[in-house]
């Protein structure tokens, strides 16, 4: 009972690494992948979610030891690896929050039935009321706000796939052929699947920096034990959401030739419906309610992340500029990213498909290096080596960089081809 006080009081991290992550990778992804492909998806959803574990580890490990940034360990490596980061996060910045909140802006419009304006509007009211809780209510606010949502969130589905097991799979159409995965268009799939799976890699230096910010609100700082024990259980949920959504897809479209839309008010549609049906519709106002808090919810989390990791990434660059420093920095930051993803949304003609295609891609090619990079902080000299992770956790980082670097050559080969 101790042990469970122990981790209640420490959350914070993974619990917001649960919730950044069950966003377009779980809703979107996951369901799409057992939609079209069935129960085979879980073998490339339980890999990603295994080989990249080190990766977010890392992130929570380093803070723990060090009481800093794993972004200030890139820094105590080198100005180059720094940079890298840099490079990484720019690209995230103009991706990331863009499908977030476009998936969400989708939902909200089907849950009020809102008609007569666009998503790019609907997003922008998204990103201001957001941005503002942001600002005002900073990371304890967050922290607080997503307890229950998340609690609620995981109760909803493991009743809902209970329900769908139970009923069964639904018929398949007469002239369904299961489709290729290892073609062009299976490979680019598995690509954003795995990419994203539960979330970009570069979401290491989030979790760091969280990591921080949940220290400064404890009374006592929590041991490297109990801050990892607190990230796993969150990381643990994350994955068996995962699973979840695969399998609600699965149950309920695959074999029928259903085909889930790249629109983000017909998607939002549909997966309320996938819901209902096996609830009944009674149900449907309750589970339109879950979908749009558990996007809300990623929005929040990531947009904070992302304007948190920017902004921390800007003053160690650029550590004489003042105005990296300045208390209303934080502020400006988040404005910033609203700004700059409101405006990709626009360019994108708000098609969801190809923003969270691109998001996932680029988070995909890129997760090698910035795994190396956390293995390369964490064995450093500023983690002592009692505290450095053991062999068998080092082994299984270099097997998530083989496997990613793996999906990452053969596409650029099928690009090339």
């Amino acid at each position: 009972m101790s042990k469970l006080k122990t981790l209640l009081r420490n959350l914070g991290p993974g619990l917001l690494f649960a919730s950044m992550a069950i966003g377009t990778s779980h809703l979107v992804l996951s369901t799409k992948a057992g939609a079209q492909y069935g129960w085979v998806m879980v073998i490339p959803i339980v890999l990603a979610n295994i080989l990249k574990y080190p990766f977010f580890e890392f992130g929570i490990r380093y803070t723990s030891v060090t009481d800093q940034s794993l972004i200030q360990g890139y820094l105590n490596l080198g100005r180059k690896y720094l940079w890298i980061y840099a490079l990484v996060t720019v690209v995230s910045t103009f991706t990331i929050l863009a499908a977030l909140y476009i998936v969400t802006a989708g939902l909200l419009m089907n849950l009020f039935d809102i008609s007569g304006v666009s998503e790019g509007v609907v997003a922008l009211c998204l990103f201001v009321f957001i941005g503002t809780v942001l600002i005002i209510g900073k990371y304890r606010f967050l922290e607080n706000s997503l307890k229950a949502v998340i609690s609620i969130l995981f109760v909803a589905l493991l009743i809902t796939t209970v329900m769908v097991l139970n009923k069964g799979a639904v018929p398949g159409a007469e002239t369904f052929q299961r489709p290729e995965i290892f073609n062009e268009v299976g490979i680019l799939f598995l690509i954003s699947l795995v990419g994203w799976m539960p979330t970009a890699v570069e979401a290491s230096g989030w979790v760091s920096l969280w990591s921080m910010e949940n220290q400064k609100t404890m009374k006592e700082k929590p041991t490297l034990k109990e801050s990892l024990q607190e990230f796993n259980a969150g990381y643990i949920m994350t994955a068996l959401l995962a699973v979840f959504f695969l399998i609600i897809g699965w149950m309920t479209l695959y074999g029928t030739g259903t085909e889930l839309s790249g629109n983000a008010v017909v998607f939002a549609d549909q997966v309320v419906n996938l819901f209902t049906t096996h609830i009944g519709n009674w149900a449907y106002i309750l589970i339109a309610v879950a979908a749009f808090a558990t996007m809300f919810s990623t929005c929040m989390t990531a947009h904070d992340a992302v304007s948190r990791v920017s902004l921390d990434v800007l003053q160690k660059l650029f550590p004489d500029k003042s105005i990296f420093s300045s208390k209303h920095s934080f502020a400006v930051t988040v404005i910033l990213m609203a700004l700059i993803n409101w405006i990709v949304i626009v360019g994108f003609g708000a098609n969801m498909g190809n923003l969270v295609a691109l998001a996932t891609f680029v988070s995909f090619v890129m997760a090698p290096l910035v795994g190396w990079m956390n293995l390369k902080t964490v064995m450093g000299n500023d983690v002592p080596e009692a505290q450095r992770p053991k062999m068998g956790l080092q082994i299984l980082t270099y097997l998530g960089m083989i496997f990613l670097s793996f999906f990452a050559l053969y596409y650029c080969w099928i690009l090339l081809v």
